[in-house]
């Protein structure tokens, strides 16, 4: 496909198509989350490798979680790094659909990115299931041209919509909940201080 405004953009993931924005940090390849599938599918990636759902903001990610003692402390972690480049994995409520994390409904990845264009298209999608964009084991792309190259099936934002946004070539931090403290299964842009 070819590039496309932001308007197109939104209209195409609201019609079930995987689309490509940037983020704060590498870009993103983003589905509606029952359509997480085509992601998968277009990365050529395990199922045992979940996606994370991108808010807006975290108001719009907490019906994700599930409801705990705990919940305050994690919203506290929000507070301090949201938007940003900090990924947290909290328990999963029901509301999450099979398809974000196929083979472990236990957990989800949840994230507020600090981009203005990406926190645009959420504010207008909702929730999108994202990961980077590349083919599984390969580094991530970083421009809308090398995403549009490699999956040509995808919708990418044009380049002249993107062109003042500036990002990070580093992946976001990912911090799990382990019932107790924080464990690091990526270190990424973000130092968490705990």
């Amino acid at each position: 496909m070819t590039q496309v405004s932001i308007t197109e953009l939104i209209a195409g993931v609201r019609s079930g198509y995987v689309v490509s924005f940037p983020t704060d940090t590498v870009p993103a390849l983003a589905a509606l989350p029952e359509k997480a599938d085509l992601i998968f599918t277009f990365k050529q990636r395990s199922q045992d490798k979940p996606l994370i759902l991108m808010g807006a903001k975290a108001s719009d990610l907490w019906s994700f979680v599930t409801e705990s003692n705990e919940k305050r402390q994690w919203q506290q972690i929000a507070e301090l790094y949201w938007p940003g480049a900090l990924t947290l994995v909290l328990p999963a409520s029901t509301h999450v659909p099979k398809q974000v994390n196929p083979t472990d409904l236990s957990t989800i990845g949840l994230r507020v990115p600090d981009c203005a264009i990406a926190q645009s298209i959420l504010a207008q999608t909702g929730p999108l299931a994202t990961t980077s964009a590349n083919l599984s084991g390969q580094p991530p792309l970083q421009t809308m041209a090398e995403i549009a190259a490699q999956f040509p099936d995808v919708m990418t934002l044009s380049q002249s919509d993107v062109a003042e946004n500036s990002h990070i070539t580093v992946p976001s931090t990912v911090a799990k909940w382990t019932g107790k403290s924080w464990e690091i299964l990526r270190q990424g842009a973000v130092t968490l201080e705990v």
